[in-house]
C-alpha cells in the first residue's frame, strides 16, 4: 500500500493556526517527484492579472478586499500565484476581477475598481502604473 506524506511550509500551519471561523484557507497539492522540491516548475501568471504580477505590482497571496456601503455586502480575495482569485465562500478560483466581484455581488461589475490592495489602492489604479497617460 502507498504512503502518502503531506509535509507544511512553517508559514502554512501559522496561517491554518490564526484563520478565524469566517476564513477560508485554501492547500493546494500536488503529487512530487521525490524529495527534491526545487525541480518544480514555476507558476505562470496568465490572464487579466499576469501584468502586473509579473510587474511585481501584485504577488500571489495578496488579499484584495471591497465594501459597499449602500448595499451593506463586502468581499475578500486572495490572488492565486497562476493570476486567478478565490473568493470567500467560493470553491473554484475565478479568471478575473470583474468575474470574483459578479460572484460576491451578483452583478456584472467592474473588478477593477471594486477590489482594493491592502494598502487601499483599487486594481485600476495598479494597472495605470504600467500604463500611465
Amino acid at each position: 500500500m502507498a504512503t502518502l506524506s503531506i509535509h507544511f511550509d512553517p508559514a502554512v500551519i501559522a496561517r491554518l493556526t490564526s484563520a478565524s471561523g469566517d476564513d477560508t484557507i485554501h492547500v493546494t497539492l500536488s503529487l512530487g517527484g521525490g524529495s527534491d522540491a526545487a525541480t518544480a516548475s514555476p507558476v505562470i501568471p496568465h490572464g487579466p492579472l499576469a501584468a502586473l504580477m509579473q510587474a511585481g505590482l501584485l504577488k500571489p497571496d495578496t488579499v484584495l478586499t471591497f465594501h459597499q456601503r449602500r448595499a451593506n455586502r463586502s468581499g475578500r480575495a486572495v490572488v492565486t500565484a497562476d493570476g486567478q482569485l478565490i473568493v470567500d465562500g467560493h470553491p473554484s478560483p475565478f479568471p478575473s476581477p470583474s468575474k470574483a466581484a459578479e460572484a460576491v455581488t451578483g452583478n456584472v461589475i467592474n473588478g477593477w475598481t471594486l477590489w482594493h490592495m491592502p494598502d487601499g489602492s483599487t486594481l485600476d489604479q495598479m494597472r495605470q502604473k504600467l500604463d500611465p497617460k
